[in-house]
């Protein structure tokens, strides 16, 4: 790799697959969980040009994908890692299918930040909202409300769990997610941590490292919302319906129909 502080495209999808061989240690059905929030849309979407909203876009994992199956839509992705989002810029950002904006989905202010020009047909996200605590994640939820018509959709796919009273049973979809990784072969050679710290040390990278360190986004959650919450907060939110429709081990999709 070359010694500049800006990469190039190719070093960028380099970097990114290495975060989705990491990434697929913790969640070995990775892929067919984006199959299945794509799934999601596809059935339930009321038109073929959506607009479509990825809440903590992050490296454009997902919306890459959605952009695969459905050829049609928008995504606009929001995420406030200076990082992950210039490697998905660098990587995706001749498509123009995808904008990418930067912004703190626990800043009340990130919606307007979005400018868009609609209101969006759907809200997703991917691995991303366990980083926020329970009433960030309460009023994220009533801004998607507010903002979808009659028939959109608000469709998550992380690591939701029981909470309190429920401890037997995540460990044991934990336990679940250990086995099927095992079952499956996933071998990783660097896990989160690891990734994080060969970006660190990546001279091609130390331009994007500098702008998220400035921008000072922590990864820390003191009030973890259980999945109960979150389908709770959806019905609260003005959403019809809100249930899981897809779960292995510790992994689900959480869906809304507003």
């Amino acid at each position: 790799m070359t010694s500049t502080s800006t990469p190039t495209r190719e070093q960028a999808l380099h970097w990114l697959d290495r975060w989705d061989r990491q990434q697929e240690h913790y969640m070995p059905d990775r892929e067919e969980r984006f199959a299945v929030i794509a799934d999601v849309l596809d059935e339930l979407l009321q038109r073929l040009d959506p607009l479509i909203v990825d809440l903590g876009v992050g490296p454009g994992s997902l919306a890459v994908r959605l952009l695969d199956r459905l050829p049609g839509a928008r995504v606009v992705g929001v995420d406030a890692d200076p990082l992950l989002m210039g490697l998905a810029d660098l990587a995706y950002g001749a498509d123009d299918r995808l904008r990418l904006v930067h912004a703190d989905l626990r800043d009340p202010s990130w919606f307007d930040a979005l400018g868009l020009d609609r209101a969006p047909d759907a809200f997703v996200s991917t691995t991303s909202l366990h980083w926020m605590n329970r009433e960030p994640i309460r009023a994220l939820l009533a801004e998607c409300g507010r903002a979808l018509q009659p028939g959109g959709l608000f469709v998550n796919g992380d690591h939701l769990y029981e909470g309190p009273g429920g401890e037997r049973l995540d460990a044991l979809g934990k336990a679940l997610t250990r086995r099927r990784a095992a079952r499956a072969e996933v071998r990783r050679s660097e896990d989160w941590a690891a990734w994080w710290q060969a970006v660190e040390q990546a001279p091609e990278l130390a331009g994007l490292l500098a702008a998220a360190r400035e921008n000072g986004f922590e990864h820390r959650v003191t009030d973890r919302p259980a999945v109960h919450d979150y389908l709770d907060f959806l019905r609260e939110a003005g959403f019809a319906e809100a249930g899981i429709v897809w779960q292995v081990g510790d992994d689900r999709i959480a869906a809304g129909i507003r």
